[in-house]
C-alpha cells in the first residue's frame, strides 16, 4: 500500500507553564491530528541512537533507514549534494550559516533569517576574498563552503549556542586554521556591506560573519528503491533533506512557495504530496517550521507552525486513501531552545488502532506500538 510520511521538524517538546503545564503539541488546535490517532494507533519513535548528537540530519537518516553509524558523514556533504554541488572523493563540505555574533556573543544562528537574495549577494563579494575554498550561496542562512583535500574539523552548530560566548566553540582540529581565516575574512567583507547598511537601517540584525560546522565527505547510500523495493520522493525547502533524498536516488520534488520558514505554502506541500503519491509509491513531507519555532524559543509561533502542520494533515488524508504516518524527527524545546535526543511520539493509520486520541507526547507513551528504534521505522510502515 502508498504510504505518505508527514514530519513537523521539532514539533515535540516539554511541558510548559507559560500554557499550563502543556506541550505545544498538547496546547495546539488539530483537529484533524486528533482524528487521526483516533482512528489509527501510537507509539515513540527512537530517532538519535546512541552516540550522536541530536540533529535533523542524524534523525531524518535514522527515520529513512540509513543507518548513521553506518552512512553518516556530515551535515555539510549532504547539502552540497541538494545544492548541485558533486564532491571530490577528498572534498570536505560544511554547513555554512551566516550569523550574528556581538560582543563575541552568539546572538543569532541565522542573521535575523537573513533573505536567500541578501546571503547571496554577500557571498558574492566574500568568494573572491577565499582562494582555495568554494562557498555557495544556499538558502536564507544556510549555505555552503568546500575544503579541497581538507580534513573534518570539530565544529559546533551555532544554533546550540545562542547567548553563549563563541570562544570555547570555534572550529577546532583538522581544517580549523582554514576555517577561522575564512571566518575572520567575512567578518571584514561583511562589515559595512550594502545589505548590512540596509538591514541595520531596517531595523534588523545585521549579518556579521559566517559560521562553517558539520563537514565531511561525499556519503554513499544504497538506493531507496533497491532498500525497500519501492519508488520515494521528497518534499522539503531544506537542503539538508533533499541532500539526504539525492543520496538515496529519491526524487526531490519543488514545491512553489515552500521557504523553511513560517511563512511557507504549506497548503502547496500537501497539494505536490498528492500528486506526486499518484506516481511513487511513497511521499516524505518535511515541514521546518516548528524547528524554527523551538529555535528562537517562541511558544506562539511553535503553536501557530504545528497548527499548520495539522492543515497539512487534513488536507492529505481529504485526498489519499493509503497509510498516512505524522511525526517530528527530535524535539526542539523551548526551554533550551535547541534539539533534544528523547524519543519523539508518532502515530500512523492503517496499522491497528489503540485507545489513543491525540498526537502528544504523553498520548504516545501510552500507545499500541511501543518505543521503536527510527531505523526501523519504514519497514514497519511498508510491512
Amino acid at each position: 500500500m502508498k504510504c505518505i510520511l508527514i514530519l513537523g521538524d521539532g514539533m515535540a517538546d516539554e511541558p510548559l507553564a507559560q500554557i499550563g503545564g502543556k506541550t505545544p503539541l498538547e496546547y495546539a488546535k488539530t483537529p484533524h491530528m486528533d482524528q487521526m490517532a483516533q482512528e489509527g494507533a501510537c507509539g515513540l519513535l527512537q530517532t538519535i541512537p546512541s552516540g550522536f548528537e541530536a540533529g535533523s540530519d542524524i534523525a531524518n537518516m535514522s527515520i529513512l533507514g540509513y543507518a548513521p553509524a553506518q552512512y553518516y558523514t556530515g551535515r555539510g556533504p549532504l547539502e552540497a549534494l541538494s545544492m548541485g554541488t558533486d564532491l571530490a572523493p577528498t572534498d570536505v563540505a560544511y554547513r555554512c550559516n551566516i550569523v550574528t555574533v556581538k560582543d563575541e556573543i552568539m546572538v543569532d544562528f541565522s542573521a535575523g533569517h537573513i533573505s536567500s537574495e541578501e546571503g547571496a549577494a554577500l557571498f558574492a563579494s566574500l568568494a573572491p576574498e577565499l582562494p582555495g575554498v568554494v562557498v555557495k550561496a544556499g538558502v536564507s542562512y544556510r549555505n555552503l563552503l568546500v575544503v579541497p583535500n581538507g580534513s573534518a574539523a570539530d565544529a559546533t552548530a551555532p544554533h546550540d549556542i545562542v547567548g553563549q560566548p563563541i570562544a570555547g566553540y570555534i572550529p577546532r582540529n583538522g581544517d580549523a586554521a582554514i576555517l577561522r581565516s575564512c571566518m575572520a575574512k567575512s567578518r571584514e567583507v561583511f562589515d559595512g556591506h550594502p545589505v548590512n547598511v540596509a538591514r541595520v537601517k531596517a531595523g534588523k540584525p545585521p549579518a556579521t560573519q559566517i559560521w562553517p560546522w558539520s563537514g565531511g565527505r561525499k556519503p554513499a547510500f544504497p538506493l531507496f528503491s533497491q532498500k525497500y523495493n519501492r519508488t520515494g520522493g521528497m518534499i522539503s525547502a531544506v537542503d539538508l533533506l533533499n541532500g539526504i533524498a539525492r543520496c538515496a536516488g529519491m526524487e526531490v520534488i519543488s514545491v512553489p512557495g515552500a521557504t523553511g520558514y513560517f511563512d511557507t505554502d504549506y497548503m502547496a506541500k500537501a497539494r505536490y504530496a498528492l500528486d506526486a503519491i499518484k506516481r511513487l509509491d511513497f511521499v516524505y513531507v518535511h515541514i521546518e517550521a516548528p524547528d524554527e519555532a523551538g529555535h528562537l524559543g517562541s511558544i506562539e509561533e511553535k503553536v501557530r507552525a504545528i497548527e499548520n502542520v495539522d492543515k497539512v494533515v487534513g488536507a492529505i488524508r481529504e485526498g489519499f486513501d493509503g497509510i498516512v504516518a505524522v511525526l517530528p524527527d527530535h524535539p526542539t524545546p523551548i526551554r533550551i531552545k535547541t534539539h533534544s535526543r528523547d524519543p519523539v511520539p508518532f502515530m500512523v493509520t492503517g496499522k491497528g488502532t489503540d485507545t489513543c486520541t491525540r498526537l502528544t507526547e504523553k498520548e504516545a507513551r501510552k500507545g499500541m506500538f511501543g518505543t521503536k528504534e527510527a531505523t526501523a521505522f519504514l519497514s514497519f510502515l511498508f510491512s
